[in-house]
Parts: C-alpha cells; sequence; structure tokens
C-alpha cells in the first residue's frame, strides 16, 4: 500500500519501525502529518503537523519535540534553563 503522504518506502519504514514498539510492551507517541491515517491505531499519543515538504519536515516537528522535552524536564523536576552533564566547553566563555 503506497503511503498516504507520499514517502514511500521510507515512510513505509518507519510504520514498520513504529508498530515494533508496542509489541516489545512500549508506549508510542507519534508525530505524523495531517491525514497520514497509517499511524494511528499504533500511536498512544499522537501529534499532528501540517505538510510540508520532506526537506522542510525537521523544521516542523523540531518545535513540538522541543516543547515536549521541556513539559517532560518541568514535569521531573528539572530546570530547563540549566541544563545538567553538558560538556564544560559548551557552558564556559
Amino acid at each position: 500500500m503506497p503511503s498516504p503522504v507520499g514517502r514511500g518506502m521510507l515512510h513505509d519504514k518507519v510504520v514498520s519501525n513504529i508498530q515494533e514498539v508496542p509489541a516489545r510492551g512500549a508506549r508510542t507517541i507519534v508525530i505524523a502529518e495531517e491525514g497520514d491515517e497509517s499511524v494511528v491505531r499504533y500511536a498512544d499519543h499522537l501529534i499532528h503537523v501540517p505538510r510540508t515538504p520532506t526537506l522542510l519536515a525537521p523544521l516542523v516537528t523540531t518545535v513540538p519535540l522541543q516543547v515536549f522535552a521541556a513539559e517532560i524536564a518541568a514535569a521531573r523536576r528539572h530546570d530547563v534553563d540549566q541544563p545538567g552533564n553538558l560538556a564544560k566547553s559548551v557552558t564556559v566563555e
């Protein structure tokens, strides 16, 4: 079955990988383009992003991932403005 969003073989491979996650007892959080219904049944949580050309997709998915990471850090009571375990060369001027 061809990909509903025109991603072809790569999309099919990613969907196959997503199917493996619940089969191993884990929960899934899936970021998918609007209109991509092929992942809905495998997603415990689904984040829709607008359809974009393949080369621009990382720009569209980065924002929800950063918000998600900040929310998880805040829920775990980590200071999102002072992340730990960074290399000294990153934190020292």
